[in-house]
């Protein structure tokens, strides 16, 4: 079979989508085709009749705008992908949408397109891959075995993330990682040359990666020889910066002008032929039907039938260790409440974060693959899992993960390790640096991944550090994400329910909102308490007159308040809600059950900005809250002269 037709047929499919649609992106599509029909079709290990096959190589394609080039490959590889849909591109309700989107399109390991994201998911696939084939794998029993590939291009080199994540790579030495780099020296605005000059060989080099260089991008000899050398490299991820002229056969080839524009039709007809492919819109020759279904759908289809087959014998030689990865993979993450509510001893007042440490302990114990971790933070945060490992070369199986101070490159690479499956995994940091890894929050989020961020020093109550370690506007930040499950527990009980609530959850990340001074253990909440988002925690005594709702370390505050009121004839309710998006899940009754319409007097008590509180506090009332961005001095100092004292909760309460 002449390969150079089926590179012809992948490039011109590309060409039409775009076409089509009129929009997309032919530049990498056109120039990238030859390596990823190399990489397709004579090493990558996937069951197109099996797409989430655990034992499946995972790719990812880091320059999502490429999508064309990955959907026609689909296509011919035999997933759920029709002529039609590709015809559909970037239309409304698709499956090929204008960037790849992981549960939307079969074949897809990873959503993709912000640029640099994609290499940290790669780092974490492998790291997944690692730690699975560490602790299951047994002699003659490699049931994790596999590689995880990357198509990335110049934007992504420039991207910090990428950095951030290929140093850790490096350092990790993921042996079975590899990024192929798309080095067409062009980027929408113009030349590369316009933005960047460094030297990426003696980069990757430094961060103990093996380099290999391809002059030419359309010698696919060249190219499986690279890909097939990098595979041997058992300790160090390896790169391939290859060589490519961006936009292939376009009249306009090597420029930007065809980086993010159809080529339209004269220009498009115009490259078909320099490829000699010489035929109407979206045709396959049959010849390239039958290419990929003996190099792909077949060769793969072998692979997963001899691993389903040693998967079996696995079974039958360790029954134990087979079911326990089995329900890893499965995703069957729980948290016995019952069992950690008998474990875990109350302190009269315990910070969260201490007591969330506690937790992590019995989450770890009946999780076997819940690993935690944080971006140099571990004392602080309160994350380490005792009398385990830390994740590196010496102990793959290692269940403590030290990100390093690289917040973005930690959450994007979490993601890549769930997207793999059979990890629930668990970092984070202070609350106030969720600034640096909202995007790859954004992308937990739009790909529903369970991820789990344990975010410390909550507030002001920081204190001595100021304001640049003060979170004011962030908690707000993190309940406006869509999909983003936010809990603020008060103490130990709402803290308990808190986690099983995050482990449980099987399709929203979840943030656990921290505090870092104690709190007193008031609440006695129960599990449905906080699954209800928000209950009564202190009721009335005599007919009601107000509300007074918070989060968090503010709940002992509002309920002393409550009690001095109550004591004064006031009848003052007391609403602890931890979760905003949960209580607006529930039921009208329940909402008016906790929160009565025709109760408009209250008031919210939280250490943070007021944005989203007057949904529940109406425009009849008021909100406690931060509008500065804190100060440095002791907690109690900050806290005091922030007005957040029982007298100024009443006196508050008192002017409505």
């Amino acid at each position: 079979m002449d390969s150079e037709l089926s590179i012809a047929t992948i490039r011109s499919l590309g060409i039409d989508m775009i076409n089509k649609a009129k929009s997309g992106h032919p530049g990498m599509v056109l120039d990238a085709a030859p390596a990823l029909y190399t990489l397709f079709t004579k090493e990558l290990r996937v069951n197109p009749k099996q797409a989430k096959w655990d034992n499946r190589d995972r790719f990812v394609l880091a320059s999502g705008h490429a999508s064309a080039l990955l959907y026609s490959l689909l296509h011919l590889s035999g997933f759920d992908l029709s002529i039609e849909d590709l015809k559909a591109f970037r239309q409304w309700g698709s499956k090929t949408p204008g960037h790849p989107e992981c549960d939307v399109t079969e074949g897809v390991d990873a959503s993709s397109g912000p640029l640099g994201q994609g290499i940290p998911m790669a780092v974490g696939m492998a790291m997944a891959e690692k730690f699975l084939a560490t602790k299951y794998n047994k002699p003659d029993f490699n049931i994790v075995d596999h590689f995880t590939y990357v198509l990335c291009g110049d934007g992504d080199m420039q991207e910090g993330v990428s950095y951030e994540a290929s140093s850790l790579a490096g350092h990790l030495a993921l042996g079975k990682l590899l990024v192929i780099y798309d080095n067409n020296d062009v980027t929408l605005d113009g030349p590369l040359s316009y933005s960047f000059s460094e030297n990426v060989k003696k980069r990757y080099e430094a961060m103990n990666w093996q380099v290999i260089e391809v002059a030419d991008g359309n010698d696919t000899t060249a190219l499986l020889k690279a890909i097939r050398r990098a595979k041997k490299e058992s300790f160090k991820p390896s790169i391939i910066i290859m060589k490519t002229t961006i936009g292939y056969g376009s009249k306009n080839q090597g420029t930007n002008k065809v980086h993010g524009a159809p080529l339209g039709d004269e220009d498009g007809k115009y490259a078909k032929l320099s490829y000699g492919f010489d035929h109407e819109d979206f045709f396959v020759p049959e010849e390239v039907y039958d290419d990929f279904k003996k190099n792909v759908f077949n060769r793969g289809k072998r692979a997963y039938n001899k691993w389903n087959k040693l998967l079996k014998a696995y079974k039958e030689a360790y029954p134990e260790a087979y079911e326990e990865y089995m329900n890893a993979m499965e995703g069957k993450f729980t948290l016995d409440y019952e069992e950690l509510a008998k474990t875990y001893h109350f302190n009269d007042k315990e910070a969260t974060r201490n007591t969330s440490l506690k937790v992590i302990q019995e989450v770890a114990k009946q999780n076997p693959t819940f690993l935690s971790g944080t971006a140099d933070l571990a004392s602080s945060t309160k994350t380490t899992i005792a009398n385990e490992d830390r994740f590196g070369p010496d102990h793959y199986n290692g269940r403590n993960l030290y990100f390093g101070i690289r917040e973005f490159a930690m959450v994007a690479i979490m993601n890549g390790m769930t997207l793999h499956h059979g990890i629930k995994v668990a970092a984070g940091g202070f609350l106030v640096f969720s600034d640096y890894f909202k995007a790859a929050a954004r992308m937990a989020c739009l790909m529903k991944l369970p991820i789990i961020l344990p975010l410390s020093h909550d507030s002001i109550a920081v204190g001595e550090d100021g304001p640049t370690h003060q979170p004011v506007e962030q908690l707000a930040m993190l309940r406006s994400m869509i999909n983003m499950q936010v809990l603020r527990p008060a103490d130990a009980s709402e803290m308990m329910a808190a986690w099983k609530i995050a482990v449980e959850t099987t399709d929203a990340p979840t943030a656990l909102i921290l505090t870092r001074q104690d709190v007193p253990n008031i609440t006695n909440a129960t599990y449905d308490d906080v699954a209800h988002g928000a209950y009564i925690v202190r009721k009335e005594e005599h007919e009601l007159d107000g509300i007074i709702i918070a989060t968090g370390s503010e709940v002992s505050l509002a309920i002393e308040a409550s009690n001095k009121l109550n004591a004064e004839g006031i009848g003052v309710r007391v609403v602890s809600m931890p979760s905003c998006e949960r209580f607006d899940a529930q039921s009208a009754e329940y909402q008016e059950s906790i929160l009565p319409k025709a109760c408009r007097k209250r008031l919210s008590v939280e250490m943070q900005t007021d944005f989203g509180w007057y949904k529940y506090v109406g425009l009849d009332g008021k909100a406690m809250s931060v509008h500065t961005y804190g100060a440095s001095a002791p907690a109690s100092k900050v806290i005091a002269e922030y007005g957040f004292t029982v007298e100024n909760v009443i006196k508050n309460y008192q002017e409505l």
